[in-house]
């Protein structure tokens, strides 16, 4: 999967050009370009500009002869980030929406997601397993047994039915940890307590999406836009809803993501700096560029990346696509700022440090996640070293003998599960919602609980918006075809995320697996949308009847995604409704 893109494609040279249009980057500093966005995909024109309609941009104009020449570290600054980039937050307008406007969004987030957050007040799906499992953890330090039918106790209060035996359990801990603080502070017999981790979680989730958005594609607009679409989605708002650990999952990789976004901007800016400085000295960027220095953000994200394989092993993927990410994109910077060898330099320099500095910090970072596992000797196996001498790894200690067997317990677990279920589905079905997970479904009798004189409904569907979807589907189409024609950086982002979550699933589909694993890379695809919103305010700057047609366009849309989503909050949150109300939203067979 390419990592280039439109700013990294011009030519290289050992000193940026000097004719490139004038603008101003944040804070004031002059830099070269117009404060809008990089030229037209394919042009080279420094004149061409473009706006994604939010306000922060004007098309700009040639530089007039007597302006000041730009120094080299603005003009490597132009040719890593492009003058959209830049640009953002030059104005006090757009740092004011820029904070303004993903704190709406997220506040719209929290109000769908907080809202009757103890209903249903029964066990919903798999909640069954995580909410008992975490409430056990929480009390005794390890996954307990719980006796036969322990749910109607459970939900009526009666909460230390579990027994003093560990369970075998197919998932690292750490979602179960995150859940029992949910627990810890509301109390295990309350309903809203076994979900309010998982909100707060989907509730961030939104203002991340919103934030790193806005710095990928240089436009508060759409950065926005993004928020709102995962806040108004069924798949954010139902697994915001309820304890499941995917919506963990999902958590730690988008902030691996917002931590790999900040690192390219921070190396960037260093290399930037660092390349300037040879020049300003006389020197010039030859086979080999400037080191880059300890990358915090970097180690940031190896460390959430770990945490997310200790909540689900589907974390593995992240790391292995979001390393060759954030490698690629090495390899454009240097290219872009002219260093000869610039793939064998992005490997040596950039690569192999990576690897070595990631891969570790993410393995202890999932090793930590066990702590529990290791002190509590009641944990379960871990006496199997001890129970079976001279069996497994015979060479590891103890401790760790007994954590790899039950690793490789795990494994045989998670690739031989097969057991029927009526709601599983193939991965190909999964873009478009085609067999979506109820997690809850109740007949309510005429009469009770504010049910009326017909047959009523109680349903938690896990279904995302339809609309939002759907054209999820068709824009990931363009973001791949744009990715090949016009190597746009942006497209490669959008797409890691669905890479990384979606496509190993093809792998196992031997199994039992479900669409509801999809929460996953949500917000890639809500992202995705996004992406291809800012194309078409970019392709039609300029030309005021196509630009005036794509704002009505997106207004539209928008509005109809909304109207989508307030059309199908009941049956994602379980509200009586009449029978015939709730079969209303059921547009394919499939749904049932």
């Amino acid at each position: 999967m390419s990592a280039t893109s439109s700013a990294d494609e011009q030519p290289p040279a050992s000193e940026p050009s000097s004719g490139a249009p004038a603008g101003e980057a944040p804070g004031g500093r002059h830099v070269a370009g117009p404060a809008v966005d990089e030229p037209p995909f394919g042009s080279t024109d420094p004149d061409t500009t473009r706006d994604a309609g939010d306000g922060t941009a004007e098309p700009g104009a040639a530089p007039s002869s007597d302006a000041p020449e730009p120094s080299p570290r603005d003009r490597y600054l132009l040719k890593l980030f492009g003058p959209r980039r830049l640009a953002l937050g030059s104005t006090a307008r757009d740092r004011l929406w820029g904070w303004l406007g993903p704190l709406l969004v997220t506040a719209l987030a929290a109000v769908l997601r907080l809202y009757h957050l103890g209903y249903p007040k029964t066990l919903v799906f798999d909640e069954t397993y995580y909410v008992k499992y975490a409430y056990s953890l929480l009390r005794s330090g390890y996954e307990a047994k719980w006796p036969d039918n322990p749910n109607p106790a459970f939900e009526s209060g009666h909460v230390d039915t579990y027994l003093h035996q560990a369970d075998y359990v197919v998932h690292p801990p750490l979602g179960k940890w995150m859940i029992s603080l949910g627990l810890r502070f509301g109390g295990a017999e309350n309903p809203w307590a076994w979900r309010i981790s998982t909100a707060i979680v989907g509730i961030a989730a939104v203002w991340i999406v919103a934030r790193i958005a806005r710095r990928i594609f240089g436009s508060t607009l759409i950065g926005v836009l993004a928020g709102l679409f995962m806040a108004v989605d069924g798949e954010a708002i139902v697994h915001s809803r309820t304890s499941l650990l995917d919506n963990f999952v999902m958590f730690w990789g988008l902030v691996a993501f917002a931590f790999l976004i900040l690192d390219r901007e921070q190396a960037r800016r260093r290399l930037a700096d660092r390349c300037a400085a040879i020049v300003e000295a006389g020197g010039e960027i030859g086979k080999y560029g400037p080191r880059l220095g300890w990358r915090w953000y970097r180690f940031l994200a190896a460390v959430s990346l770990g945490l997310m394989c200790g909540t689900k092993w589907s974390g593995i993927y992240f790391i292995a696509v979001f390393g060759l990410l954030t490698v690629g994109w090495d390899m454009t910077a240097r290219r872009a700022v002219g260093v000869r060898r610039w793939w064998e330099d992005a490997i040596l320099v950039d690569g192999i440090p990576a690897a070595l500095i990631m891969l570790p910090t993410a393995l202890i970072a999932y090793l930590a996640t066990w702590w529990g596992w290791f002190r509590n000797p009641m944990s379960y196996m871990r006496q199997w070293a001890e129970q079976n001498p001279g069996e497994g790894v015979s060479w590891l200690p103890p401790a760790l003998r007994s954590f790899w067997q039950y690793h490789v317990q795990m494994w045989h677990f998670h690739n031989t599960l097969d057991t029927p279920h009526p709601y599983q589905a193939n991965p190909l079905g999964w873009m478009l919602q085609w067999r979506p997970t109820s997690f809850y479904y109740e007949s309510i009798q005429p009469g009770q609980q504010g049910c009326g004189s017909a047959p009523c409904s109680q349903a938690v569907t896990s279904l995302g918006n339809p609309v939002l979807w759907w054209a999820g589907a068709l824009c990931l189409a363009v973001a791949l075809v744009w990715l090949f024609i016009a190597k746009d950086w942006r497209a490669t982002a959008v797409l890691a995320g669905v890479v990384a979550g979606w496509f190993p699933w093809f792998a196992y589909m031997h199994r039992t697996i479900f669409t509801f694993y999809s929460i996953v890379f949500t917000p890639w695809v809500m992202m995705g949308v996004a992406y291809v919103i800012a194309l078409l305010l970019e392709e039609t700057q300029g030309e005021r009847r196509a630009r005036r047609r794509v704002v009505v366009g997106v207004s539209v849309f928008v509005t109809v995604v909304v109207a989508v989503s307030l059309f199908f909050y009941p049956i994602w949150t379980a509200q009586t409704v009449p029978y015939t109300f709730w079969h209303l939203h059921m547009w394919l067979p499939s749904w049932i």
